[in-house]
């Protein structure tokens, strides 16, 4: 019994050593939820890489208001039962500030989550716009919504004068939501839709789709989704022997296309945000970018960089690390960062965000259209 008596008091001594030492430490946890693995975990690394080196600037200038920020990084395969999963195992981590998710379908389930817990997030890549329209006071993005991104797209086909135009979506919240505004916009400008049509996302096998875009005689065909499924669409319908432009949203703006469609990627349309990374006031962060080996260029790195620089930016305005202080400071407030001014409005969306029309090479490259 005494020997017991001992150990438990040994026991009891080391976590309260450990707990002051952790007091002493005295860390922000940040979690960073996206796909580690999975079909589109070439996007998840652009939003960890983001998401790490703000945290390793942050703290390497002394942290917020002296409290070092640390990093939780959870996988969710951009799926929404495992966005679920994840989300609360970030609750039970005691994490109270969140950057993710990247796909809409995984974002919305788990913002659900961190309404009900009072943990604040910031998705740096989910672009549909059901995410902010439930009144929640925790939920923000650092990228524009379909509603703006579509439009967009829309408005750049219309003015080729096509004649007629396909739709496809992948059937999920980002794809379908996308391609809905690009349809709808188009039809407002007079265009006709020869088809609006849903593929199975994970398919393989494209060619009855190539077989009625060829059956409807189209001169351009606007993808909603992801790019492992638009890459093969691209490659299969080169040797078919299709004769249309695709375009795609920032989801199909990934280098891996290239791995995929080969050179049948060349000439394909994208909307993606601005290239932040050439503006010349970032250019000391992308030189730390590089000094990592790590690319800066993607379309979701900066906004992810952004979503923790806000996170501590809205900490120091309200003096506090309470998630519904820190909402209240980012919606009131106006917040310079590597993606330009940041302005919340109510529902937690960006008062303004740009997208623009590039068009890919097959060499992974870009050239802005308009």
């Amino acid at each position: 019994m005494t020997i017991f008596v001992k150990k438990l008091v040994t026991a009891v001594s080391a976590s309260v050593a450990l707990m002051s030492a952790g007091h002493a430490a005295a860390e922000i946890k940040i979690g960073i939820a996206g796909p580690i693995t999975g079909p589109v975990a070439q996007y998840g690394d652009m939003q960890f890489s983001g998401a790490r080196m703000a945290i390793e600037r942050i703290n390497a200038d002394g942290g917020v208001d002296g409290e070092m920020l640390e990093a939780v990084e959870v996988d969710d395969v951009c799926d929404p039962k495992q966005a679920v999963t994840v989300a609360n195992r970030l609750v039970n981590d005691g994490v109270r500030f969140v950057v993710g998710h990247l796909c809409s379908s995984s974002t919305q389930p788990a913002s659900d989550i961190y309404e009900d817990e009072g943990i604040l997030m910031v998705t740096p890549a989910s672009t549909s716009p059901a995410i902010t329209e439930r009144g929640y006071e925790l939920v923000f993005r650092t990228i524009g919504l379909d509603s703006m991104q579509g439009p967009v797209a829309g408005n750049y086909l219309a003015s080729q004068d096509p004649e007629r135009v396909a739709v496809v979506h992948d059937k999920q919240q980002y794809g379908e939501g996308i391609a809905t505004a690009v349809r709808d916009t188009l039809q407002d400008a007079g265009v006709e839709i020869a088809m609006f049509e849903g593929i199975t996302a994970g398919d393989k096998d494209f060619s009855s789709l190539i077989t009625k875009l060829r059956q409807a005689d189209v001169d351009y065909v606007y993808y909603g989704g992801y790019h492992p499924e638009l890459g093969l669409i691209l490659r299969q319908a080169r040797q078919a022997d299709l004769d249309a432009t695709f375009m795609g949203p920032e989801g199909v703006g990934n280098k891996d296309i290239n791995t995929i469609a080969g050179d049948a990627a060349e000439g394909l349309l994208v909307t993606l945000p601005p290239a932040f990374d050439q503006k010349e006031e970032n250019q000391d962060l992308v030189k730390a970018f590089s000094d990592k080996g790590e690319d800066p260029s993607g379309p979701f790195v900066l906004t992810s960089y952004t979503a923790v620089q806000l996170i501590a930016d809205g900490i120091e305005e309200a003096g506090s690390t309470d998630p519904f202080d820190v909402a209240e400071a980012l919606r009131s407030g106006s917040y310079e960062t590597p993606i330009g001014t940041v302005e919340y409005d109510e529902k937690g969306d960006m008062k303004s965000f740009e997208f623009v029309v590039y068009e890919w090479h097959s060499d992974g490259s870009k050239t802005p259209v308009n």
